[in-house]
Order: structure tokens, then C-alpha cells, then sequence
């Protein structure tokens, strides 16, 4: 009977009693067939290469390989073919996966912490709750991969495809997704705070209860999205698209809006407390007890908006366009309305109490 292996080697140090030591690299060139017969009657061995060596795997034909826990730590995986392969629990910290194609991969609590997977083919793979921490994913493919609970902190995945993958609950907290395609991804509680989504599409994605906290989305597009209780303070939303979203209940507190297009979107309850909307898009906007108290919006597009019991209080419209817009029941105290255009405005039950009205003067019961 085999001894246990503690731990064998993929390279030369493995040492059960009927095989050589190179025989599990031979056994890969051979074939996946010869290596999964292999491991199936070694099961539970974990194989590593010795310290300061790189194993080399550079194109290696690996579909459906059976790697479930091995130790690829800093291999050379570069173009290898990894398709359906069992990578669960396996170790590739700092691999060098360079365009390798791991779709519909198994690579469930792998560590990737450091990896190199520049332009890999990820589509269709499970990274559930796998470590991806420092990974380089520039233009890496990962559409409709199940990301659940994994970790990419301080990833660089700008121009990555993470279209309609399933990221909820994914830590992305300081990870660069520049450019990056997230459009119909889930990302329910996701944590991107301080993450950079400069220009990123997200059109249709759900983003309910994401903390977006100090990020930058710039230029994002974010069409049709779901932030609901999502967390935006103190993010950089400069020229963001957010024409018809869902921002209910979101906290906006200090976020910078300026010339962003929320036209048609849902704030009703949001909070905005501070946020620079200045030249804002905010055509036929649903805006009904929204908190927009020191919010700063002048220029500000706001016709046909509905701001029925909104707080408004110390808010800047001035120059803003408030044509038939609903403002009945509003908290306009301290307002400033400095030339802005309030044609047929239902001002009705209004508080007005110190706000200057468009003709520059103080409101006058």
C-alpha cells in the first residue's frame, strides 16, 4: 500500500514507491487521460515543484485535466489549454497564465493572488470565491463566469469583459476596471469602493447595495442599471449616463455629478446631501422626498421632474431649469433660485421661507 505523499512534486521531487520522479510531468505530456488515471489513484496528493524552480506547462494541452489542489505557484502556464480543467483549490499564485484559455474551468478557492492573466479566456468559468488579490486581467474574457465571493483587490482588469457574470459579493475595493465591459453583470453588495470604473459600461447591471464609495466612474456608462441602497459617497460620477436607473434609497452624499445624465431615472428617497449635480440631466426625473440639502445644482436640468416633498433646503439652483416641474410640498428653505426657470412650476405647499426667488430677491409670502 502507497504510502501518504508529504507533499509529492510535479517536477522531480515526487516519491511514491512505484513511480519515478518525473513521471507526473511525463504523464502530461502523454496525455490527460494517462495523468487523471494518475491522479485518481493518488488521490489527495497535492503536487509542487522544488523551491526557486518554475515549472514549465507553455502551451501544454491540459483540457479536462483533473488539478484539483495542485501547486502551480509562479508556473509558466503562457497559451496552455485549460479548458473544463479541475483547478479547485489549486494554487497559482504569481503564474504566468498569458492568454491562456480556461473556459469553463473549475477554479473555485484557487489562489491567483499576483497572476499573470493578461487576455486569458475565463468565459463560462467558476472563481467562486477564489483569490485573484494584485492579478493582472487586462483584457482578460470573463463573461458569464460565476465570480461569487471572490476577491480582486487591486486587480487590474481595465478593458476586461465581465459581461452578464455573476459577481456578488466580489471585493474589487481599489481594482482598476478602466474601460472595463460590466454591462448586465450582477454585483449585488459588491464592494468597489475606491475602485477606478473610468469610462466602464455597466448598462443593465445590478448593482443593488454596491459600495461605490470614493470611486471614480467617469464617463461610465451606466444606462438601465440597479443601484438601489447602493453606497455612491464621495464617488467621481463626472458625465455619467444613468438615463432610467433604479437609484432608490442610494446615498450620493458628496458625490460629484457634474453633467451627468440621469434623465428618467428613479431617486425617490435617495440621499444627494451635498453632491455637485451642476448642469445635470435631470429631465422627467422621479425625485419624490429626494435629499438634495447643500446639493449644488445650478444649470441644472431639471423640467418635468417630479420633486413632490423633496429637500431642497440650501440648495443652489441657480440658472436651473425648473419648467413644469412638481415642487409641491417641497422644502425650499433657504433655496437659492437665482434666474432659474420656473414656468407652470407647481409650487404649491412649498416652503420657501428665505429662499431667493428668480427675480434675485428674497421670498415674500
Amino acid at each position: 500500500m502507497l504510502q501518504p505523499l508529504s507533499p509529492p512534486d510535479i517536477s522531480s521531487s515526487l516519491a511514491p514507491t512505484s513511480i519515478s520522479p518525473a513521471e507526473p510531468l511525463g504523464l502530461l505530456a502523454k496525455g490527460v487521460g494517462a495523468w487523471n488515471q494518475w491522479r485518481s489513484q493518488e488521490a489527495g496528493s497535492t503536487l509542487v515543484g522544488h523551491r526557486g524552480s518554475r515549472i514549465d506547462l507553455r502551451e501544454a494541452p491540459l483540457k479536462k485535466a483533473n488539478l484539483r489542489e495542485i501547486n502551480l505557484s509562479a508556473a509558466d502556464c503562457c497559451m496552455a489549454d485549460l479548458r473544463e480543467t479541475d483547478l479547485r483549490y489549486a494554487n497559482l499564485r504569481e503564474a504566468l497564465l498569458y492568454t491562456a484559455n480556461l473556459s469553463y474551468a473549475q477554479l473555485g478557492y484557487a489562489n491567483l493572488n499576483g497572476a499573470d492573466l493578461r487576455e486569458v479566456s475565463l468565459h463560462d468559468a467558476s472563481l467562486q470565491a477564489a483569490t485573484l488579490n494584485s492579478a493582472v486581467l487586462t483584457n482578460a474574457d470573463l463573461t458569464r463566469s460565476v465570480l461569487r465571493e471572490a476577491q480582486f483587490r487591486q486587480a487590474d482588469l481595465r478593458q476586461a469583459s465581465l459581461n452578464q457574470a455573476d459577481a456578488c459579493m466580489v471585493q474589487f475595493s481599489e481594482a482598476d476596471l478602466a474601460w472595463a465591459d460590466l454591462s448586465n453583470t450582477t454585483l449585488y453588495t459588491a464592494d468597489l469602493s475606491r475602485c477606478n470604473l473610468a469610462s466602464a459600461t455597466l448598462n443593465g447591471a445590478d448593482l443593488r447595495e454596491a459600495n461605490f464609495a470614493m470611486a471614480t466612474l467617469q464617463d461610465a456608462l451606466m444606462h438601465d442599471v440597479n443601484l438601489s441602497a447602493a453606497i455612491c459617497s464621495a464617488a467621481n460620477m463626472i458625465g455619467v449616463a444613468l438615463h432610467g436607473a433604479n437609484l432608490t434609497i442610494a446615498n450620493f452624499s458628496l458625490t460629484n455629478l457634474c453633467m451627468a445624465n440621469l434623465s428618467r431615472a428613479c431617486l425617490e428617497g435617495t440621499t444627494l446631501i451635498g453632491a455637485n449635480l451642476i448642469g445635470a440631466n435631470l429631465h422627467q426625473a422621479k425625485l419624490i422626498r429626494t435629499n438634495f440639502e447643500n446639493a449644488d445644482l445650478r444649470e441644472a436640468i431639471l423640467r418635468k421632474a417630479d420633486l413632490q416633498g423633496a429637500n431642497l433646503r440650501f440648495a443652489d439652483l441657480k440658472m436651473a431649469n425648473l419648467s413644469e416641474t412638481n415642487l409641491r410640498g417641497a422644502n425650499l428653505t433657504g433655496a437659492d433660485l437665482s434666474q432659474a426657470n420656473v414656468w407652470q412650476a407647481n409650487l404649491k405647499d412649498a416652503c420657501l421661507i428665505d429662499a431667493v426667488m428668480p427675480d434675485g430677491n428674497l421670498y415674500s409670502p
